[in-house]
């Protein structure tokens, strides 16, 4: 189909309406009013606006927001609360155990409980009064190179008004090709450009390879007195029941405004057992004593999943290429003993302005010239705070008791331990076959407790996280053979798609005989977490953007 485009220029083109970008993106005005620099910057979203794909834990470290703001309370800056204590417990099947010491890693006092939703909403609208062309709405489709095809040189928006099979509809409106000399990568965790280029530019080489983990949120409006009127800490974090110890994850349970309560809880793709259903896990953990006990009385008002990049330090790409940075969570800019990323996706994405600016004076884009990145990330206290959790997430994913061992060892020798680097298993080779699975997590969980208030199934979740995608729209989930699904997924490992997937996005229906199997996508349901395109174990599914401005509403999460 040759389609006639329209092309838009801009100095700096930032894809993604996340923290990282947006930080990037008031910095980089900041430097150009001090220098007296007339800069014209863009920001494209896929979401309908700023903050309504922003889903986090969240606690922040004002860190990076005080060095880019520092009056941001007087400014306006959605502050939920600030942690008063930090309260840390082990999980047995019905007792809650508090352990005495935190880990310094999670020491959280004084920082800042917040809806990255809200807060993204602020800074988009603090980057639109400082002259940044916000434009949400747009999803980035195909990264534009040059003729060589080495330097990149911006991003093609979504194709809207398709039919299912591709073709244009009468309402059709072609992607625009948005053109720049930086374009800074921003999608967050498993960005779909970034692994497109990745195809064609080696960024990963010599890297280990990225691993997630997949988190669970839900926002509960409590009806009664709270728990955190009595209790020292308003932070709560939790380990054990219902995944154990030789699985890598927890819950945690945050205080919020109005009575309200952020409850949540985080599963590591490394896991191994193919009969694990990650909503399932998050339904045991609040239906635990413990937790149900501080949400009793309560009703979801919101809901959501995404995937947080968890590899550390060792799976950080090249940061700059001709034309191209990447920074915040699709670079893996995460500190992953303190369960926190908001402050270094931030922190990325300022010094990449910092880079851009002192290229921008240049006319000069190239990767050496944008190396400057490189070199301010590795003289930053955001290389030396990732840098200690370098082999966490090895650590984790090994069984007890090796795993404390490593992780006692790491916490003495500021993330050394006993082995560096650790090597790192791509989270989709690691699912045993389905005869090994674990007799616990076969047994589904009793949808009796379904009670469509404080706990709710997986569609109610979907639509409590507001998410809507046009139905009649080619699938933006894309299985490359789904033969493979039926002939050799589903008697390995009875199709995980189904057990790993949030949304119930995948569902394996049997013909009228009840002897062959089928599967039945259902996309519209889709929460973009993108578990689905980490976790398969065939490598068999890619997760690719919807038409702009679908997917999940996010306002309080």
């Amino acid at each position: 189909m040759n389609i006639e485009r329209e092309q838009i220029e801009f100095d700096v083109l930032f894809v993604g309406g996340g923290p990282a970008c947006l930080a990037g993106a008031i910095r980089l005005m900041q430097l150009a009013r001090e220098k007296g620099i007339e800069i014209e910057a863009a920001v494209i979203e896929k979401g309908s606006e700023i903050g309504s794909h922003a889903l986090s834990g969240a606690v922040m470290n004002p860190v990076a927001l005080a060095e880019l703001i520092p009056d941001y309370a007087q400014q306006g800056c959605p502050l939920e609360k600030v942690v008063r204590n930090d309260e840390f417990y082990f999980l047995t099947g019905n007792k809650a155990l508090r352990i005495p010491v935190t880990p310094k890693y999670m020491h959280n006092k004084g920082f800042y409980i917040v809806s990255l939703s809200k807060l993204t909403r602020w800074m988009g609208q603090l980057a639109e009064d400082m002259g940044v062309n916000v434009f949400t709405g747009f999803a980035g489709k195909e990264v534009l190179f040059d003729s060589s095809q080495k330097q990149v040189v911006g991003v093609r928006t979504d194709d809207k008004g398709l039919d299912r099979e591709g073709n244009p509809k009468a309402n059709f409106e072609p992607g625009i090709d948005i053109r720049a000399k930086v374009t800074v990568f921003g999608e967050g965790a498993r960005g779909s450009l970034i692994k497109q280029l990745s195809e064609k530019i080696p960024i990963f080489e010599n890297k280990m390879p990225q691993v997630f983990e997949t988190g669970i949120k839900e926002v509960i409006q409590l009806s009664g007195d709270s728990y955190f009127n009595t209790s020292r800490g308003n932070d709560i974090h939790t380990l054990g029941y219902p995944i154990g110890l030789n699985t890598p994850g927890g819950g945690f349970i945050y205080e919020m405004q109005d009575n309200r309560v952020t409850v949540g809880y985080l599963v590591g793709l490394a896991y191994e057992d193919p009969a694990l259903d990650l909503y399932d896990t998050f339904m045991q953990f609040k239906l635990h004593p413990f937790v149900s006990d501080i949400i009793k009385g309560g009703k979801v008002i919101e809901s959501g999943a995404r995937t947080v990049s968890t590899g550390g330090y060792y799976t950080i790409p090249k940061l700059s290429v001709d034309g191209a940075v990447f920074v915040g969570g699709s670079a893996g800019m995460q500190h992953v003993p303190g369960l926190k990323g908001i402050h270094t996706s931030m922190k990325s994405g300022m010094l990449a302005a910092e880079a851009i600016i002192v290229a921008l004076e240049k006319d000069w884009f190239t990767k050496e010239s944008l190396r400057l990145y490189q070199d301010l990330f590795r003289d930053s206290w955001l290389r030396e705070e990732i840098y200690e959790g370098r082999n966490f997430s090895q650590a984790l994913a090994k069984k007890m008791p090796l795993k404390m061992i490593y992780l006692g060892a790491q916490y003495v020798t500021g993330g050394e331990g006993l082995r560096d680097p650790m090597p790192i298993t791509e989270d989709c080779k690691i699912l045993r076959p389905w005869k090994d699975a674990d007799s616990n997590s076969t047994a589904s969980l009793d949808r009796k407790i379904y009670d469509g208030q404080l706990y709710v199934d997986k569609l109610t979740g979907v639509y409590l996280s507001k998410t809507m995608h046009r139905e009649d729209q080619p699938s933006h989930i894309i299985v490359h053979d789904t033969d493979l699904c039926i002939q050799k997924c589903y008697p390995k490992f009875k199709s995980p798609c189904t057990r790993f997937c949030p949304g119930n996005v995948y569902e394996i229906e049997m013909d009228k005989e009840g002897s062959r199997p089928r599967l039945k996508l259902n996309p519209a349901n889709c929460l973009h977490c993108k578990t689905c395109d980490i976790k398969d174990p065939f490598n068999n599914i890619t997760w690719t953007c919807p038409e702009g401005g679908e997917g999940p509403g996010f306002t309080v999460v």
